[in-house]
């Protein structure tokens, strides 16, 4: 088996400031191996898809499993989470819980990815899911924040739906992979949704994401083929036409006929 050598922390902080990362959500095999075909940098992914399998897919890429914001309670909880999806082949987690239950992480080693500007699991406390740093209050609560995640061992920060210059200037003043969803391109890596990318996203659309390919479309296709072909089966099996007598399997005429004269003697 040929043999990968996947980026560790340690290189991706070598490349802040060098040159744009690239990092997309992914949720099957499918789309997994197509990004490691296509050389994506890193892959966010649900942790339920880590395993062997994953990693035969996409040997390459820095994968970063999410730890979903209440789906755990306590930093034992996400600790013994953490450590499984690292031993399934992850290699950082994604942890937008508590400052004490990062550092917490961090004490044993475990990469952890945070989240600052728009946050969807609370998103109530910024006023929904819109742009976040619009004001200078709120652009200086983003730099505090990101400070406060960089003094508690996050190697890296997602950065979402925040003005261009406020990404920018905040990616400049600190050591963290500043990982951009709708943040420009002064960040360190630009992120995106496989569904978005592929336009297979039937719902709302983020003003960032950008479309390469109309899945939806081609999706609607194969429904509609295969709705046809069920019928088509359905309609043969009515008329007759199937099964023909190349899909049955056949017999020998004698042995038919003995087996034949055994029944008929057993109903006598």
């Amino acid at each position: 088996m040929q043999k990968h050598n996947r980026p560790t922390v340690a290189d991706l902080l070598s490349l802040k400031g060098k040159r744009q990362l690239t990092m997309l959500r992914v949720t099957t095999l499918e789309e997994a191996e197509a990004a490691e075909r296509a050389g994506i940098d890193m892959l966010s992914v649900p942790p339920a898809l880590l395993g062997p399998s994953f990693r035969e897919a996409a040997p390459s890429p820095f994968a970063i499993p999410g730890l979903e914001y209440g789906d755990y309670v306590s930093a034992e909880e996400y600790m013994r989470e953490a450590f499984k999806a690292l031993k399934a082949g992850g290699d950082a987690v994604y942890c937008a819980a508590s400052l004490a239950i990062i550092r917490r992480m961090r004490d044993e080693g475990i990469p952890v990815c945070s989240h600052v500007g728009l946050i969807p699991s609370k998103a109530t406390w910024t006023g929904g899911f819109r742009a976040v740093g619009k004001t200078s209050i709120s652009a200086f609560e983003i730099w505090r924040q990101t400070k406060a995640l960089e003094e508690a061992g996050a190697f890296a920060v997602e950065i979402e739906v925040v003005p261009g210059d406020v990404a920018a200037a905040i990616s400049q003043r600190t050591s963290m992979l500043m990982i951009s969803m709708g943040a420009g391109t002064g960040c360190d890596a630009q992120y995106l949704f496989a569904d978005d990318v592929l336009g297979s996203n039937r719902g709302h659309r983020p003003r960032h994401a950008k479309v390469y390919r109309d899945f939806a479309a081609e999706f609607d296709r194969l429904q509609n083929e295969r709705v046809a072909a069920f019928a088509e089966f359905a309609g043969d099996v009515r008329s007759g036409v199937y099964p023909e007598k190349k899909h049955q399997v056949g017999i020998d005429r004698q042995e038919l006929e003995a087996f034949l004269h055994m029944i008929a003697e057993q109903t006598l």
